[in-house]
């Protein structure tokens, strides 16, 4: 079946490529000149034939070997069958017009002549075929650079666990946002496999469960001390980071030339410096007063420091990551040993 396929395909193929020279060129009457013929043999049936018109062509073919013929047709080897079939068109003047590259894989079938190409697929229980026609877009890039950005929501980790509503320090999901802006950079290792690496800067808000609580700095150690003389509304620390990132990625999209319609894995770890951080609590006096805000620096003991793993997963065009600090988030001694991790989306 792919042999009447490719057969009818390159006929098609063949005419549209003389179509357009059949009026410009006139009909003459052709002398055939015997010419000298190299013929090498490899494998069970594999053959190629190199045609010589001079003695000065001989000459030059002595000094090339066969991996240099290969590698100036730029055609590309079947490494696990040795298939390789060249086809040459040449016009009435003897000038060729187009190299005919067709690849044999396992089950599937490549023709590129004229800026067309036609696959077919024979892997599956039914045969299929597909036409392009144009230049091919470049989907995977050598290197390219991008931005993204990330939202996600924080939370920290207190001897491998969460800490419960008992601790002042427990965190709300909601409201303690992530928020990423990443300059990145992607260079291709080899075909869906890329290193990825860039710059970011990063805010991290960790909103308090117990709004009665404030986070104040003590004379050696952060403190949480309950406000009993005003009405709470909301409590969090926050703090931000200019962080760098380097990701390995597998793209099994690309590996089967889906695209972006498939899935992505990237891991890699990440190290950031501590631009700032705060402390803010939101009251209200009893007597109604209305809403007044209280902001503390903090930052004399979170770790100037941040560094841990990142993960990433990709469905289709949507991609979630989520990071974890190796180190914990305040100073050693300044504060409770909690490590930070975050759950988000990329866009």
């Amino acid at each position: 079946m792919k042999k009447y396929l490719l057969l009818l395909c390159f006929m098609g193929l063949v005419q549209l490529a003389f179509a357009g020279e059949r009026n410009e060129l006139p009909i003459k009457t052709e002398t055939l000149i015997m010419k000298d013929s190299v013929v090498i043999e490899f494998g069970k049936s594999g053959k190629v034939l190199i045609i010589v018109e001079s003695k000065e062509d001989f000459e030059k073919l002595k000094l090339m070997n066969i991996n240099q013929i290969i590698s100036e047709l730029d055609l590309e080897e079947n490494k696990e069958t040795g298939e390789l079939t060249i086809v040459e068109i040449r016009k009435r003047d003897g000038s060729v017009k187009e190299v005919v590259k067709v690849y044999e894989g396992s089950g599937e079938t490549e023709v590129n002549v004229a800026g067309v190409r036609v696959y077919v697929d024979e892997s599956g229980e039914n045969t299929r075929v597909k036409v392009e026609t144009g230049a091919r877009k470049m989907s995977d890039p050598p290197f390219r650079t991008y931005f993204t950005v990330d939202l996600g929501i924080n939370n920290y980790l207190d001897n491998g666990k969460f800490p419960t509503s008992d601790n002042p320090y427990a965190v709300k999901g909601w409201g303690s946002w992530q928020v990423g802006l990443n300059w990145m950079a992607a260079q291709r290792i080899s075909k869906g496999f890329h290193w990825n690496f860039g710059l970011g800067f990063h805010w991290y808000n960790f909103k308090f469960e117990n709004r009665d609580f404030q986070a104040v700095r003590g004379d050696d150690q952060i403190e949480f001390i309950q406000r009993t003389d005003v009405d709470g509304f909301k409590s969090k620390i926050s703090a931000s980071y200019l962080t760098a990132t380097t990701l390995l990625e597998l793209d099994f999209g690309q590996m089967k030339d889906k695209g972006k319609r498939g899935f992505k894995l990237a891991a890699g770890p990440y190290i950031g410096y501590r631009l700032g951080g705060q402390s803010k609590y939101v009251y209200e006096e009893l007597g109604g007063s209305g809403r007044q805000k209280d902001k503390e620096a903090t930052g004399l003991y979170l770790e100037n420091l941040r560094y841990g793993i990142r993960g990433e997963l990709g469905i289709h065009r949507v991609k979630f990551f989520t990071t974890y600090d190796l180190n914990e988030l305040f100073q050693g001694g300044k504060g409770p040993a909690l490590n930070p991790i975050t759950f988000g989306i990329v866009f």
